[in-house]
């Protein structure tokens, strides 16, 4: 069963890499690059305003109830992972540009998607899961930037600036009121089109992964960094998901949280959102720098899902026949 589901994710990692891939060998240049820069903002765009016409009104408020468990997730979030991430880039023997890409993907919000689809087969809450999820991605269009702006910017890493700040939010925000608000008169239809949010979700990544890697492969990337560099990412990037899953779990037995709202708590807490951090990246620093630092965001999705996924079925099958699961899982 572990195997079925993880073969759903199998087609989008495989794209991700061939995208790199196709970044290294045919990077788009000159006026190209501009073309595939302004397709990719323009596919950010329509997916964060799907996003928000699928979000169901009454989902929001039936997850606002439980500010606790939002809390929770929001202090994991924005809290200890900074901090996780502040003591990864400090390492001595991790460079300048991946610790800016380690500390950078600390910074991030959590996935939307993802997080619910995993609670969903977890059985855990899934009201609670929009809520959070949502939230998350919504505070951390202002929380990213200011964090970034407080963390790297004295370190020289990266910097923000009021225009930043505006583009992050037209691309982002605005999309998503605008979705959210249409959403009586569009929202059954998008809802219904799974296959379309699908090709949205992944196009308009890949879309600015290509674009992204294509710009720092032509200012020199692979030159710059060693197969030893992509292994030491990769482990410390399973370092803090493994940091991260163990911490999420002691909270919620700290808290004494249900098991449908510590399901939640792991779930949310231990992601970081590539479709946010794309764009943010894009924003935030110079074209030559983007590259770099996409590369632990990148790594750390693929680690998640598979882990992720591992941990729903195991909470799945262990799951008590007793408790109504489908009072909680109503969107």
């Amino acid at each position: 069963m572990i195997g079925r589901f993880l073969a759903v994710f199998e087609p989008f990692i495989l794209m991700l890499l061939g995208t790199v891939v196709l970044a290294s060998l045919l990077p788009a240049r000159g006026e190209m690059a501009t073309i595939v820069g302004y397709a990719a903002d323009i596919g950010i765009v329509l997916l964060f305003f799907l996003h928000g016409a699928k979000l169901s009104r009454e989902a929001i408020l039936s997850g606002l109830r439980n500010w606790k468990l939002h809390l929770a997730v929001l202090a994991v979030t924005f809290v200890a992972f900074p901090l996780f991430g502040l003591g990864l880039s400090a390492l001595p023997f991790v460079n300048g540009p991946l610790a800016a890409g380690l500390l950078f993907l600390t910074l991030l919000p959590s996935t939307v998607q993802s997080s619910i689809a995993f609670t969903a087969i977890a059985r855990g809450n899934v009201a609670a899961a929009v809520c959070s999820a949502s939230f998350s991605n919504l505070l951390g269009i202002l929380v990213t930037p200011a964090l970034v702006a407080l963390l790297m910017e004295t370190s020289g890493s990266g910097g923000i600036s009021i225009d930043s700040i505006e583009a992050i939010v037209l691309q982002l925000l605005v999309p998503f009121v605008a979705g959210h608000l249409l959403r009586p008169w569009i929202g059954t239809w998008v809802t219904r089109q799974k296959a379309m949010l699908t090709v949205v979700d992944r196009g308009s990544i890949l879309l600015v992964v290509y674009s992204a890697f294509g710009a720092a492969v032509v200012e020199g990337l692979w030159t710059k960094l060693s197969l030893g560099d992509l292994i030491l990412i990769g482990l410390l990037c399973a370092a803090l998901l493994a940091f991260v899953l163990a911490l999420t779990f002691a909270v919620a037995r700290l808290m004494k949280l249900p098991r449908e709202d510590a399901i939640v708590l792991q779930f949310c807490g231990s992601k970081k959102s590539l479709a946010s951090g794309v764009p943010m990246a894009g924003v935030l620093f110079p074209p030559a720098q983007v590259g770099v630092i996409l590369l632990p965001v990148m790594l750390f999705h693929q680690l998640q899902l598979i882990a992720c996924a591992v941990i729903a079925r195991r909470y799945a099958e262990s799951a008590p026949d007793s408790i109504d699961f489908d009072q909680h899982n109503r969107t």
